[in-house]
Parts: structure tokens; C-alpha cells; sequence
């Protein structure tokens, strides 16, 4: 009989940051690890992580963490995750190892343990096995996993659509899925981002006539916004150049390891003389594949667009198409990128929105899955709240019971004994790690709430010197200031803060031989501080340097 726990520790009332945990009689298996794109309010954060401390504190029953899909929602964290955990064990298909190899590469990280495995075939282990199996997305390879226990299985769902004109490396084994289902499950995980569209996601999110039509209606050079690991649509964009004598040139040498990766392997199929070099930058009717980094969103498009690349500026002759799907968190972003698009005078094309560029399921293609399985109990995951919410009422609908229906977020512990669900109040301490550039270190709230501050209300640096034995003020103090007040009129407020800063050294002076710094700065920081809000109504961050000479 088996003891069994599930958790989030991220991916539950957001979107991204997707992974999960499967304890089973204390051996700890990991579902997908992956990142978030920061929002703009973010200041300075590039990305945002699961907090991994559980995981290390717990590393020795770590069985390994399972990849479905070589997304960075999915898998984006997993170069951080490994230096945290160098011995961790990856299972992942031939494509998605290939992509972490390159990412591991790109980050100065060795992979020590990486298993490849393929769909439909079981990965054994002592107490239970694991058996993936294959999903239509718009990454090869994806795949869904069947934890098999004597009790049932406990399925984790990669993102799919259901669309049986998909083939090969995208393909879905219904048949598969069904038997699967025969034998009993006792656990269904679910996704939720698309589960508030209704019908089913197929065929919206076929875009080869879409490129196509933009291909033929442009006659100047074309510039792709793509996501790079995106391979579907960018078969799709390279389909609808075959036969056209445009030369392809892909910018950026990330996005060129992975287009090189795909031909090699096979998972692109693309006619050698389609694909141009640098030397073709300037063809009028050129195809230039950018791409759309995650930690700094369309920054690549935006020095084009600004004049600030070496390679190419955009012109009214030229077209720009984005082929990438865009995100909650960056739309601010974007729609400052159009704008300066359009004052260039270059077209812009856009996926209509009744097409999908992101491939989940729909509310159709889950009732579908539901009916496959037929699960004693469901978990939504994947999504914000509202969409979990949805995904729950969908499983209603379908027959599922609903105190079976297990709606839950980050850090909620689902324990399941002998077959059946205890009720629990249990919950494990789940946080985020925001990342900054290329640090493993977590920036922290504090951090983040300094920047705000910075950004809405300025610096106001205030500096003295000090005798080292008499403690009386040689030099200073000095004010400076760095996005707060600039006008004549600040005279006046600068000139107090002087005289209450003399005031505070002097105050904190005990007979000229001793002087309490921390209380110089903490009296800085109150007495002026409020001083300048009587003032001004703002609360810039206030540092103090005091230097003895």
C-alpha cells in the first residue's frame, strides 16, 4: 500500500513557474521546473523562479525530476535547480535534452546525471514505475507522465491540444491514453490555462496559412518575432518561405544553436538554401528570424526598431510580424514597441486572435481527457486561480464528484493513503526567487521595494566629514540628489536638510569624543525623512555617509 503526497511548488494560481512534486512512500519525484516571466513592476528582475529550498533540505529522496516539455514555463529553471542539486537526475526525450544541454551550456552548468527517454516506453523503479506518453504541443517530443502504483496511476499532463491530424514528433496516442484509463487512475493533474475558451483549441492553432498570406503580401524584408523554442511555428514560418527565393536569416546566437540543433536532429525539416547569413541582412525581400529573449522581452525587435542594432534598422519598406505568443506580464511592453513600430512607418502583422499561438486545451479537449482517464480524483494545475476554478466546474460537468475535485495553490499537500484522500490541513512554506541577470541569488522583496522607491521618488545621498578626534564636522554636510527635486526653488529644502543634518551629528556628539553613528543615520533617516514628506509629499530612499579624517 502506498503513502502518497502531492504538491505545487509552483504553478498553481499563475502562469508559469510550473512544478510539481509527487511523494510516494517518502521517494520525492519532480513534474517540470520552470520559470516566470517577471512583470514590469519587477524592476530589474529578469525572471522568476520556484524557491527550492524544500528540494535541498530533501534532496536524498529526490528520485529525479521529470521534463514534459522543452518550455521555459516548463523547464526554464532547471539550470538553476542543478547548480542548487548538482547530482539531480533529469529524465527528458532526445529533444528536450538536447535544448537543456544547450541551456546548461549558455549558463556554465554540467549536467552530471541526464536520462533520455521516449514516449511509451516505462522507466522502472523499485516501489513504482513511471510511463511517459506522447501530447500534441508545439514543442516535439512533449509528453505527459503515469506514475503506476498499486493503487492506480497518477497522470501529469504536459500543455496539449487534442488534433489527430498531428503526426510524428506532435503526435497524441489516444489509444494509449485510454488503456491507461482502463486500468484505473487514481489521480488526474490537469492543465488550466485555456480552460475558460470554449470547443476545443484545434484547429485554431494552425498558423501555416496565416504566414503564408503574410509571406506573399510583403514585398520588402520580413522580420519574425518568434520564440525560439517554439519549433512548430517556426516549421510553419519556414514552410511558407519554400519556393519563394527569400533567404532566411536567423539573428542571435542562442536562437541559431537552437534552429541548428532542430535541422540536425530533424525536428525541423528546412531546404538548406532557404537559410541565408548576414551577408543577406540587407535583400529586399529577406526573412530575419528574431528572437524574443525571455529576460529582456523583445529587446532584440526594439534595437532594431530604435536604430541601435549594427546589423539592421527598420525602415517603412519593411514588415514585422509577431509570431511569438504574448504574456500577461509583458503587454505594457509591447504595445510601447508597436508604437515606435508605426512611427517607423513599417507594417505590422499580428496573429488574429481567433487563432492560438500557444497550444492548450480548451474546455473540450480537458472533458476529453476527463472521459479518457476517468479519474477517482482531480487536480487542476497550470493557470491562475480563476482558471483552475473553471477546469474544476468542467470535471463537475463530466461526472467527476466534487469533494473528489481538488482545487489547491503553491505549497497545499494533497495526501492520498491506501487509496483513498485524507483530509489534511498540511501545507509546505512556498515562496519565489526573482533573478536578476545571470545571479543564482535571490534579489529579494526588499530589493525590489528599493527600486520602486528609486523609481518613483529618487535618491538623496547626504555626506560629511568628521575630525577622528575632536568629532567635530570638517567638510559638509553635502546633499545630493538623483531623480527627486531639480529647480531653483529646491534651494531652500536643501539648505534645511543641511542645517537639521548639523544638528543630528552635533546632537549625537557626546563631549567631542564620541560619536553614535547608527543613531546618526536612524535620526537621518526619521527627522529628515519626515521633513521631506511635510515638504514635498515624497519618500526618496535617504543614505548617509559619515567618514572620520
Amino acid at each position: 500500500m502506498s503513502k502518497i503526497k502531492v504538491f505545487s511548488l509552483g504553478g498553481l494560481n499563475e502562469n508559469g513557474k510550473n512544478m510539481y512534486v509527487v511523494d510516494i512512500n517518502d521517494r520525492l519525484l519532480i513534474f517540470d521546473c520552470g520559470l516566470k516571466y517577471a512583470s514590469e513592476k519587477m524592476y530589474g528582475v529578469d525572471y522568476v523562479i520556484p524557491d527550492f529550498s524544500y528540494l535541498i533540505q530533501n534532496k536524498k529522496r529526490i528520485v529525479g525530476v521529470f521534463i514534459s516539455h522543452a518550455h521555459y514555463e516548463n523547464m526554464g529553471a532547471l539550470t538553476d535547480l542543478i547548480t542548487a542539486i548538482p547530482e539531480l537526475h533529469v529524465f527528458a526525450t532526445n529533444y528536450a535534452s538536447k535544448v537543456i544541454n544547450i541551456e546548461c551550456e549558455e549558463a556554465g552548468v554540467t549536467i552530471k546525471n541526464m536520462h533520455v527517454i521516449k514516449a511509451h516506453r516505462r522507466i522502472d523503479f523499485k516501489e513504482f514505475s513511471v510511463f511517459p506518453f506522447s501530447l500534441s504541443h508545439s514543442a516535439p517530443e512533449t509528453v505527459g507522465f503515469s506514475i503506476n502504483v498499486e493503487e492506480g496511476s497518477i497522470i501529469y499532463m504536459g500543455d496539449y491540444v487534442v488534433d489527430p491530424t498531428m503526426k510524428g514528433d506532435y503526435d497524441t496516442d489516444l489509444g494509449k491514453l485510454a488503456y491507461i484509463g482502463k486500468q484505473g487512475v487514481l489521480l488526474l493533474m490537469n492543465e488550466s490555462v485555456f480552460s475558460e475558451k470554449e470547443g476545443y483549441t484545434s484547429p485554431n492553432h494552425k498558423l501555416d496559412k496565416y504566414f503564408k498570406d503574410v509571406v506573399d503580401k510583403s514585398e520588402g524584408r520580413i522580420v519574425f518575432s518568434v520564440l525560439p523554442l517554439h519549433i512548430l511555428n517556426m516549421q510553419s514560418i519556414f514552410d511558407a518561405i519554400k519556393g519563394t527565393g527569400r533567404k532566411a536569416v536567423i539573428m542571435g546566437k542562442y536562437l541559431q544553436s537552437i534552429v541548428d540543433m532542430a535541422i540536425k536532429e530533424g525536428y525541423l525539416k528546412v531546404d538548406k538554401n532557404v537559410i541565408g547569413d548576414l551577408s543577406n541582412l540587407r535583400d529586399k525581400n529577406s526573412i530575419i528570424l528574431v528572437n524574443n529573449d525571455r529576460e529582456m522581452p523583445y529587446n532584440n525587435l526594439s534595437r532594431m526598431v530604435n536604430g541601435q542594432d549594427k546589423y539592421v534598422q527598420i525602415t517603412s519598406e519593411d514588415s514585422i510580424c509577431f509570431a511569438d505568443p504574448t504574456y500577461e506580464a509583458i503587454e505594457l511592453t509591447l504595445v510601447h514597441l508597436k508604437n515606435d513600430i508605426a512611427i517607423k512607418g513599417a507594417t505590422i502583422y499580428e496573429v488574429p486572435k481567433s487563432k492560438s499561438v500557444r497550444l492548450h486545451a480548451s474546455s473540450e479537449d480537458l472533458m476529453l481527457m476527463m472521459k479518457l482517464f476517468n479519474p477517482k480524483y482531480y487536480m487542476p494545475i497550470k493557470g491562475e486561480y480563476r482558471y483552475q476554478v473553471r477546469n474544476a466546474n468542467l470535471a463537475e460537468e463530466v461526472g467527476i464528484p466534487k469533494e473528489n475535485i481538488l482545487l489547491k495553490e503553491n505549497g497545499d499537500v494533497i495526501e492520498i493513503e491506501n487509496g483513498e484522500l485524507k483530509l489534511t490541513n498540511k501545507h509546505i512554506d512556498v515562496n519565489e526567487t526573482l533573478i536578476d541577470g545571470k545571479s543564482i541569488n535571490d534579489v529579494g522583496e526588499p530589493v525590489i521595494k528599493d527600486r520602486e522607491m528609486l523609481g518613483n521618488n529618487g535618491l538623496i545621498l547626504i555626506s560629511a566629514t568628521v575630525d577622528k578626534k575632536t568629532k567635530k564636522i570638517l567638510n559638509g554636510p553635502e546633499v545630493i540628489t538623483k531623480g527627486f527635486i531639480y529647480n531653483k526653488e529646491s534651494n531652500d529644502l536643501l539648505e534645511e536638510i543641511k542645517t537639521k543634518s548639523v544638528e543630528i551629528i552635533k546632537n549625537n556628539t557626546h563631549d567631542s569624543k564620541y560619536a553614535d553613528y547608527t543613531k546618526i543615520r536612524s535620526d537621518m533617516r526619521d527627522e529628515i525623512g519626515s521633513l521631506i514628506y511635510k515638504k514635498t509629499e515624497s519618500k526618496p530612499v535617504l543614505l548617509t555617509v559619515i567618514q572620520e579624517m
